[in-house]
């Protein structure tokens, strides 16, 4: 199968780890191309094209002026079977490209445009995306799970180098956050109720890039550090005693089963997203925006003995995930074929 993706954002966050990680897994058997815009760097230099497979073939196309018609040559060119949008601005454009190949998008927010119900598909990964559909709309809908590349064991010699590059000592507890740095990821949150909490011998670190820096920065007390953006993430977890996601808003957060996958105690707020994880593998809930909620289950997670979980996330592995996806396409392919082509 030829399968492009397009993602029109810039940085590397959530959005574009998963776009980067299903195109990458795909290319192992399939043809697959991935369009970008020409700034898809953030200001701190990180790309999703730094994460795709070089078997993955890149096609940059103009920021704003005629991204329109790059995106439709890159088309041509690729003559793809399916097109797999990401994120609104990618969505809104394939919804107006002239094209026989069908499209789908992941909704890593929420269909937050006319658009997206122009496209042949609809891919959620939270139910709560499912129940916000309108009955108008004439396409398919995929309740698929979240996908998840499960990540290998470090040995303790390795935490222990991980933990100490931090300035956090063997018998420090450890908090950890990773995320974009955004408004809407409520870390401003988990500094202040951390410092409400007042533990002994804890500390706090969080991992990430974004808008929201000096502003959290300037929140930060003792024992607390924001290290910036690690390429290796998923090694951090695994140094990590417990792991907070404090969001405002938050579709089915990767971080989170990332945590899981790394075996952590997971704290999250009531968020729509969070609450599904939650409600399905474990862990504790607090009210979105509740400071004093979230420092008193930080007093209790931290004074209880330091554990590892495994949970069966099997679901969620790439493998099993791509394979549904697979299925999506398969379906919108042939139904597409029974329709007139566009002139």
């Amino acid at each position: 199968m030829r399968i492009m993706h397009v993602i029109l954002s810039r940085g590397f966050a959530g959005s574009e780890r998963y776009a980067a990680e299903l195109a990458s897994f795909q290319s192992a058997e399939h043809d697959v191309a991935l369009i970008v815009r020409r700034t898809h760097r953030s200001r701190f230099g990180v790309s999703i094209v730094d994460a795709v497979s070089d078997r993955v073939q890149v096609c940059v196309v103009p920021t704003w002026w005629r991204t329109q018609h790059a995106v439709e040559h890159c088309i041509e060119d690729f003559r793809p079977d399916i097109i797999h949008t990401h994120l609104r601005r990618s969505s809104r454009i394939i919804a107006r490209a002239h094209t026989d190949a069908p499209s789908v998008a992941t909704l890593h927010i929420r269909a937050n445009g006319p658009h997206f119900f122009q496209l042949d598909g609809l891919i959620c990964n939270a139910h709560w995306q499912v129940r916000e559909i309108p009955p108008t709309y004439q396409g398919r809908v995929f309740k698929l799970n979240q996908l998840l590349t499960p990540h290998r064991r470090l040995n303790a010699a390795e935490i222990a180098s991980i933990r100490e590059s931090l300035g956090v000592a063997p018998s420090e507890y450890l908090v950890g956050a990773v995320g974009r740095l955004a408004y809407s990821k409520g870390l401003d949150i988990l500094i202040e109720a951390f410092r409400a909490a007042d533990l002994p011998n804890a500390r706090l670190v969080i991992l990430g890039d974004g808008r929201e820096r000096a502003r959290l920065e300037r929140l930060l007390g003792s024992k607390m550090a924001m290290p910036g953006f690690r390429k290796n993430i998923k090694d951090y977890y695994q140094a990590f005693d417990l792991f907070v996601c404090p969001s405002r808003r938050e579709p089915l957060p990767l971080v989170m089963l990332e945590a899981f996958d790394a075996g952590l105690p997971v704290v999250a707020s009531t968020a729509d997203g969070c609450r599904e994880l939650i409600d399905q593998y474990g862990g504790d809930l607090f009210p979105t925006g509740d400071v004093a909620a979230l420092a008193s289950i930080l007093r209790r997670q931290a004074s209880a003995p330091r554990r590892r979980l495994v949970p069966d996330l099997r679901p969620h592995f790439i493998e099993n995930v791509n394979q549904t996806i697979m299925d999506a396409y398969r379906t919108l392919i042939a139904e597409r074929r029974q329709r007139p082509k566009s002139g």
